[in-house]
């Protein structure tokens, strides 16, 4: 059975996924699964690493802040945008230094950094652990620095690492 589905999870949520954006007849779900299993079995190939979670409770409150902190951001970036140039606007890029090194917990600061308006991950220096990301509305540097050091790398730290 595992031959034939590697990623059981994966592929039972890539079919619901793909009932939910199209509609609910036998053919849709034959197509979804078959993309599922084709899927997975190609997730198979890449071999990934099995993500240990140390701390699995606190994936709850990550979330919470994350949503929470996509909320502020799209108010702050919809302001920007109807402010227009009133106000001078400093966009930058700014090197944060990382202790988290665990491939999966920097693949999710990356979903959370790059899915919250007004940031983007630039670049990930493996060899130094320095991450470059780029802001929309660069005020204060240390600030950055601080928001990504304290409030999700410490988190992702305790739950994968």
């Amino acid at each position: 059975m595992r031959r034939i589905l590697p990623y059981p999870v994966l592929t039972a949520s890539l079919v619901i996924v793909w009932m939910l954006l199209n509609a609910f007849s036998l053919g849709h779900f034959l197509l979804g699964l078959v993309v599922a299993i084709g899927a997975s079995r190609a997730m198979m190939q890449l071999e990934p690493s099995k993500p240990r979670l140390r701390r699995w409770q606190l994936i709850p409150y990550l979330c919470g802040i994350v949503l929470l902190d996509i909320a502020r951001s799209n108010i702050a970036v919809a302001t920007i945008i109807l402010q227009g140039g009133r106000r001078g606007r400093t966009a930058g890029f700014v090197s944060i230094p990382l202790d988290l090194r665990d491939r999966t917990g920097l693949s999710v600061l990356a979903c959370i950094v790059t899915s919250t308006p007004g940031t983007a991950w630039v670049e990930y220096n493996s060899a130094s652990g320095v991450l470059l990301i780029h802001v929309l509305d660069l005020v204060d540097e240390q600030e950055w620095i601080d928001l990504i050091k304290t409030r999700y790398e410490a988190t992702l730290r305790e739950i994968f690492e």
